[in-house]
C-alpha cells in the first residue's frame, strides 16, 4: 500500500461518523452511573422515612386506641333533694375553719360559684350579701364556696365589701359531693370545672332544694322564698 493510502485509510477512520457518535455514548454512559445510584439511594430514603411515618401513625392509633378503652373514672352519683347533707370541714376567708356542724339546727345556703372577681360571680355574691340580714331573719345562714385559694377569696371580699363567709375548697371534695363539679364546654372545648349551683339545707340536716345552671339575677331572692317556706 502506498503512503498517501494509508495517509486517507487513517483519515477516514479517526473522522468517521460512527467513531465521533460512539464517543459521546460513552461519556454519557459514565455520567449516568453515579445519578441512578443517587436515584436509587434517594428512592431508599423515600421508602425509609415512608415506613418510619406509617409506624408512627400505627403507634399514635394504638395509644389512641388504649386510652378510649381505659374506663372513665366513676362520677359521684348526683345530689337529690331529700337526702342527708354531705359533712364538710373546709378553711374560710380570715383564716378560721367552717364545717356543716357548725349550722346544726338552723336551715343554709350553700352557693358554689365559678370563680371569685368573675362578673357573674361578683352580681351573686353581692346579691347574697345585700339579703344576708332577710336570710338571717328567715333562721338561714349563708355560705359561697368556690375553689380560689384564700387568698383569692379575702381580696375578692375586701374589694366588694362582701360579708358572708367565703369558702375555699381547691381540693374540689365538697364540690364533688354537691355536685358542683362537672364537665361544661367553651368554644367547642369541654373541660372540668365548677357548675354554678346553690343548695338550701334544712334545719333537719337534709337537702330540701338544688338549683343547677343558676342564672344570676333575681336567684338570691328566689333562694330565701325558698328559704323561707321551710
Amino acid at each position: 500500500m502506498s503512503k498517501k493510502s494509508r495517509k486517507k485509510s487513517s483519515k477516514t477512520l479517526s473522522g468517521s461518523p460512527t467513531a465521533k457518535k460512539q464517543a459521546p455514548k460513552t461519556r454519557a454512559s459514565t455520567q449516568t452511573g453515579p445519578a441512578k445510584t443517587q436515584r436509587a439511594s434517594a428512592g431508599k430514603s423515600t421508602k425509609t422515612n415512608a415506613k418510619a411515618a406509617s409506624h408512627k401513625a400505627a403507634s399514635k392509633r394504638l395509644k389512641s386506641s388504649e386510652k378510649a378503652s381505659q374506663p372513665k373514672a366513676a362520677s359521684a352519683p348526683a345530689l337529690a333533694e331529700g337526702q342527708k347533707a354531705s359533712g364538710f370541714r373546709l378553711p374560710r376567708d380570715g383564716g378560721s375553719v367552717v364545717t356543716l356542724a357548725d349550722y346544726a339546727g338552723q336551715k343554709l345556703v350553700l352557693f358554689f360559684y365559678p370563680r371569685a372577681d368573675t362578673p357573674g360571680c361578683t352580681r351573686e355574691a353581692i346579691d347574697f350579701t345585700r339579703l344576708k340580714d332577710a336570710f338571717a331573719a328567715a333562721g338561714t345562714a349563708v355560705l359561697g364556696i368556690s375553689a380560689d385559694p384564700l387568698k383569692a377569696q379575702e381580696k375578692f371580699r375586701d374589694k366588694h365589701s362582701l360579708s358572708i363567709p367565703l369558702i375555699s375548697d381547691e381540693t374540689h371534695e365538697m364540690l364533688e359531693a354537691y355536685s358542683a363539679w362537672g364537665e361544661k364546654s367553651m368554644y367547642g372545648k369541654s373541660f372540668l370545672g365548677i357548675l354554678r349551683t346553690t343548695v338550701l339545707i334544712g334545719a333537719d340536716g337534709k337537702v330540701a332544694k338544688v338549683w343547677r345552671n343558676v342564672r344570676v339575677d333575681g336567684h338570691a331572692d328566689e333562694v330565701l322564698a325558698a328559704a323561707r317556706s321551710l
